[in-house]
């Protein structure tokens, strides 16, 4: 049976501060609310959260259902790199999607946390139970996920002030000409192909520096770390796709018909950084390559170099001057 629960209000305020202190949730979750069509006042059906309330106004909400899926099963597992009660930080595969979507007919990450039995936040709405920024399917790496409100919030905002942030790492060709790399531009969806990201000249800001670590040893290929000062979709690689060079593995961005044959796009988020939402401490993590990325650079590079350059502070100082 649906839950509806009735309220008076008590003051002159806005409606998602009333009913957010009322109900024990966030403001953002109140609006969520509003959305779906649950809450009236005087058995109107209200659309805005920043409805003033008058006086002993009547405040009806309609709790929604929780939504009924057929289970899919997740046939794959994720590694762990921390957890606590508030956060967990994951090492994402390549070829996992991160959340459910009308397009996407596998498991994704939401679908194993789910699986899991870990408590997530629902501020995002029910497709993105605490996924607080996201990866590329083909991209491997860092993530950090809230297992409540709060942290979500917090979290959000250090997207949005830049005291969170990822350094990558990827292998590309053909190799860059200079010891670092800055590139800007605008960047928004191709006029020309759907699939694509392009810069452009109307787009969203962004900015990307890219940091040489070494070259593969016939010298056609380079492993870069790469840091992002914005987060746009696809960011990194239609930065590389401006100036004629491409990660291996990508078949959306890649320039040569016959490019080096890749199982994946060998792009991963390698360090992760950010406040955490309890102690509020500055955190960083980090995690290791998978097996197919792991292989391909010990095949092609020399491995004592690249255990050297992989080095995380060795990363992270590259980057230092300029952050």
């Amino acid at each position: 049976m649906r839950e509806i629960k009735n309220y008076i209000s008590t003051s002159v305020e806005r409606l998602d501060t009333f009913l957010a202190s009322q109900i024990g949730q966030t403001r953002s979750q109140i609006s969520q609310l509003i959305k779906q069509e649950c809450v009236y006042i005087e058995e109107k059906l209200v659309t805005r959260p920043g409805v003033k309330l008058k006086l002993e106004q009547n405040i009806r909400v309609e709790f929604p259902y929780p939504k009924k899926e057929a289970a899919l099963e997740v046939d794959f597992d994720v590694e762990v790199l921390y957890e606590d009660d508030d956060i967990l930080v994951i090492n994402k595969p390549s070829g996992i999607t991160v959340h459910p979507a009308p397009s996407v007919k596998e498991a994704t990450l939401v679908d194993w946390l789910k699986h899991k039995g870990i408590r997530l936040s629902t501020i995002s709405g029910e497709e993105r139970h605490g996924i607080v920024h996201r990866l590329d399917k083909g991209t491997s790496g860092t993530m950090v996920i809230a297992k409540n409100n709060e942290a979500h919030e917090f979290l959000s905002e250090q997207l949005q002030d830049k005291s969170m942030g990822r350094y990558y790492v990827a292998v590309l060709t053909p190799p860059l000409k200079d010891d670092i790399t800055e590139i800007e531009s605008h960047i928004s969806r191709s006029q020309h192909n759907r699939l694509k990201m392009a810069s452009t000249e109307h787009g969203k800001y962004a900015k990307t520096m890219f940091k040489n670590l070494a070259f593969s040893n016939d010298e056609k290929n380079q492993l870069v770390a790469c840091k992002l000062f914005t987060g746009r979709t696809h960011q990194i690689r239609v930065h590389l796709e401006s100036i004629n060079r491409h990660i291996i593995g990508d078949h959306i961005y890649g320039i040569a018909p016959k490019q080096e044959k890749s199982e994946r796009i060998l792009l991963h988020a390698y360090i992760i950084y950010f406040i955490h939402p309890n102690t509020k401490e500055k955190v960083s993590f980090s995690a290791k390559l998978d097996e197919t990325m792991s292989t391909y650079i010990t095949k092609k590079f020399n491995t004592e170099q690249i255990n050297e350059v992989m080095d995380t502070s060795n990363i992270v100082h590259s980057f230092t001057t300029d952050s």
